[in-house]
């Protein structure tokens, strides 16, 4: 099946893929716009796992002032070499990434990093809770996991929903950027200042 210039374009700028991958992705799934963007986010995500224990020691630190100076964030994302850090895709993402914090506020870079106190303080306040509605014993347990899966969403910023588009979670964002510029990405830290906050 022959796939126009045009399609191929459109992908490229719908997806941020390159050109050839795009390409592929089309022809693979006879022309189907959606199924080529579904194939190029699974070709992403295994580019993405493939690179993940590939170390990480140059990148960028990003600033984001908000509100009038009321929210300020500073974070440290980190990729493989200077090459990559001062690429157009990655300054933009460390940009993405400190718009994030300051608008969803996120405690923690990943679940790796919730303390196991904190886990297991909210894994009782849910059990308390479904035990106080009259839930049988039997699924207090998974009652708990499923509300740890949406506490772990609300804190931790690569389990986040991804504030300019919904239905991508930050680490979709970043596993697409490192599907694009070839090299492993990862968010070392970050901090969150609102003016008043102690």
């Amino acid at each position: 099946m022959s796939i126009s210039a045009e399609s191929v374009k459109s992908l490229r700028e719908k997806t941020g893929a390159g050109i050839l991958d795009c390409k592929e992705a089309l022809q693979s799934t006879n022309g189907d716009f959606e199924k080529a963007i579904e194939y190029l986010r699974k070709k992403g995500i295994a580019a993405a796992q493939k690179r993940s224990s590939r170390a990480t020691s140059a990148g960028s630190i990003g600033s984001y002032i908000h509100a009038g100076g009321k929210i300020g964030v500073l974070i440290e994302v980190n990729c493989e070499t200077d090459f990559v850090a001062k690429t157009d895709d990655f300054q933009e993402l460390v940009k993405n990434l400190s718009m994030q914090v300051a608008a969803a506020n996120p405690k923690y870079v990943s679940r790796d990093d919730v303390p196991q106190e904190e886990i297991e303080r909210e894994k009782e306040i849910y059990i308390s809770q479904a035990k106080d509605s009259g839930k049988p014993e039997k699924v207090l347990e998974k009652i708990a996991a499923g509300k740890l899966e949406k506490f772990y969403e609300s804190v931790c910023l690569m389990e986040q929903s991804y504030i300019k588009d919904a239905d991508k979670s930050v680490k979709d964002l970043v596993d697409s950027v490192i599907a694009k510029v070839g090299e492993n990405i990862t968010v070392k830290r970050f901090v969150r200042f609102q003016l008043g906050e102690n």
